[in-house]
């Protein structure tokens, strides 16, 4: 579908990289990583026309289209929220070819606003009312609707929250089409990718498989590379001293000749050594204050917006050095939670009391909340200057260097900054009067994996009270020590990792967990009152053999659906329909339509299930 052949970019006398070559077959799902720098969003660029490239080709199969979500921004006019949705228009490279819109683009366009998100009295509002990560979701939806054969996304995810997130990648895992993508999120990519290319050091590689599997591959490579360039240095020194001791002697010069050229011969085709970031952040911690051993209290706390109480007697205790993650439904009162133990808002019954010592930290879910957005990135450091900490400017730089904030770039204003260089320099503010209860709101997003490992491993070391909320399971099950499920106002502490919670609230599924319901992770009481008799009658007995019988027809139809799926899709990719274009065009409005049928089908499917297991286990 997409063929590049020895492509190369450089800007002045910086090479991005040279004589990279790839080919994106429909079926392929590959991610894109690589360090801050490598290129990513350069060869997107390319790929998308752009920009040209110094050298190489960009090659489009005849009838393939692409559908390009960016990371921070996307068009907005007076359109209204169904309008930017269903105005996906088929990209075509150097075609005019296009088709109408047929009718079931509204009923589409409405189901995926609504897995984004949207209420349906959004979808008639002015998308520009919205704020610019609703836009986004707006565009996300216009290219779902229009379904092109491939879909390229910048960071996709940034901009959902974890409801909508799960939504996506149960979509993207049956999308009809090619996915290449840019994101930090692991399990998003461990989810959907069967390949990753890593642009890296001038050069794209490619590995079989998710996340996961390009780590260990790329370990094993990394280890015999390393192995090789030692035995090569090994023997380039043993011939090198061969050359020193016997090249003057007039005997011995013609053999002395013979090792200096195999010496240029080895140097000729040497293996480079392992290359390592140098774009990456790179800091720690410093430990902060010791406070005393109660850290915060919260007693008999209420707290409502408008007639919506969220919280009513709340109490709550954190102690010292604490790792615990919020976790429960959107909308359960997490982020509110975090806020009242930062200050952050005030509370309108109850009381909040800090313990010995304490010194609050409170790390925004909107960076913006955290910075001075009429200020440089150097004056946003230096403005933290207090009598007790005399920041010197080479100091404010040192740690500004560490988040790669160098030479002028610190003179930056931060109303211009990326949504990831707003991450690193809320993060640098933080080093410069270290708290010792940091409470942190989706502390990943913006940034890229590297940077996040890089984050966990500082967080690791800190000595501190540390309370968060993220949707990124791989950072949770790195720091997470105690879970706290947040429900109807309630908090069900979990005294153990995420992976106790999550064989303790039986959950099915990793991420899913993060937004379970009282239901799914209740406390005993609970679950004790719910099996209490009740003077309520009882429902009528389940007939499972007609149960059986249900799931067995739905299993046939997912079956049926998915079998026609597939010989739809090896009908597109025939070079034979191409030549037909009235063909092309039925072929993928069917398609279109079969999806959703198919995922109709498994929702009833996994319903009747469900119903199934529990009706045998009664």
């Amino acid at each position: 579908m997409l063929t590049l052949a020895d492509v190369s970019k450089s800007y002045g006398t910086r090479e991005l990289f040279s004589e990279v070559s790839l080919f994106v077959a429909r079926t392929d799902r590959f991610g894109l990583v690589g360090p801050n720098g490598a290129g990513k969003s350069t060869l997107f660029n390319l790929i998308l026309g752009e920009e040209q490239a110094d050298e190489g080709t960009i090659e489009w199969e005849r009838g393939a289209d692409f559908g390009y979500l960016p990371q921070e921004s996307a068009p907005i006019g007076e359109e209204t929220v169904i309008q930017i949705a269903t105005s996906g228009k088929k990209l075509v490279p150097e075609t005019d070819d296009d088709y109408d819109i047929d009718w079931t683009l509204e009923p589409r366009a409405k189901k995926i606003l609504a897995g984004l998100g949207f209420r349906e009295t959004d979808h008639d509002k002015q998308a520009k009312s919205f704020s610019g990560g609703w836009v986004m979701r707006a565009h996300l939806a216009r290219l779902l609707v229009s379904e092109p054969a491939l879909l390229m996304l910048d960071e996709p995810t940034n901009h959902l929250d974890l409801e909508a997130l799960l939504w996506f990648q149960d979509y993207l895992t049956r999308y009809p089409g090619g996915l290449v993508i840019i994101s930090h999120d692991r399990e998003f990519l461990n989810v959907l990718c069967t390949g990753i290319l890593e642009l890296r050091g001038g050069t794209l590689n490619k590995y079989t498989g998710n996340y996961d599997d390009y780590l260990n591959e790329k370990d094993a490579r990394k280890e015999q590379q390393a192995a090789v360039f030692k035995n090569q240095q090994r023997e380039i020194a043993h011939l090198q001293k061969f050359v020193d001791r016997f090249g003057a002697k007039a005997s011995m010069a013609s053999r002395a000749k013979s090792k200096e050229k195999q010496i240029e011969r080895l140097k000729d085709v040497a293996v480079e050594e392992p290359w390592e970031d140098l774009q990456r952040i790179n800091f720690r911690f410093p430990q902060p204050p010791r406070s005393g051993l109660r850290v915060v209290n919260l007693k008999n706390v209420h707290q409502a917006y408008g007639d919506h109480v969220v919280y009513q007697d709340l109490n709550f205790d954190a102690e010292r050095g604490q790792k615990i993650v919020l976790v429960g439904p959107n909308g359960a009162g997490k982020s509110t939670l975090l806020k009242i133990l930062a200050d952050v808002i005030p509370i309108q019954g109850g009381s909040r009391e800090l313990g010995s010592n304490v010194i609050p930290g409170y790390f925004a879910q909107n960076r913006a909340d955290n910075l001075k957005l009429d200020l440089t990135v150097f004056e946003n450091v230096m403005e933290l200057r207090t009598n007790e900490n005399q920041l010197t400017e080479q100091q404010a730089r040192a740690v500004l260097g560490g988040f790669l904030f160098r030479k002028d770039d610190v003179h930056k204003k931060v109303s211009v900054l990326s949504g990831g260089e707003k991450s690193r320099l809320a993060l640098a503010r933080l080093l410069v009067n270290p708290p010792n209860l940091l409470l942190m709101d989706e502390p990943t997003t913006h940034l890229d994996i590297p940077s996040i490992d890089a984050l966990v491993g500082a967080l690791k070391q800190y000595e501190g009270t540390f309370i968060f909320i993220s949707h990124d399971v791989y950072f949770i099950r790195a720091l997470a020590q105690t879970v706290l499920h947040v429900h109807s106002g309630r908090l069900t502490p979990y005294a153990g990792n995420y992976d106790y919670y999550l064989e303790k609230s039986k959950a099915s599924n990793a991420r899913a967990a993060l937004t379970a319901g009282f239901t799914d992770a209740r406390p005993k009481q609970a679950a004790a009152a719910a099996k209490a008799p009740s003077s309520e009658p009882k429902a009528a007995p389940v007939d499972v053999k007609k149960l059986r019988i249900e799931v067995g027809k739905l299993e046939q139809r997912v079956s049926e659906l998915e079998t026609k799926q597939g010989e739809i899709t090896a009908a597109l990719e025939s070079p034979d329909t191409y030549a037909d274009k009235g063909k092309f065009h039925h072929l993928n409005k069917e398609l279109s339509v079969v999806v959703d049928q198919l995922s109709t089908a498994t929702a009833e499917w996994e319903k009747a299930a469900t119903r199934l297991a529990a009706a045998e286990k009664a």
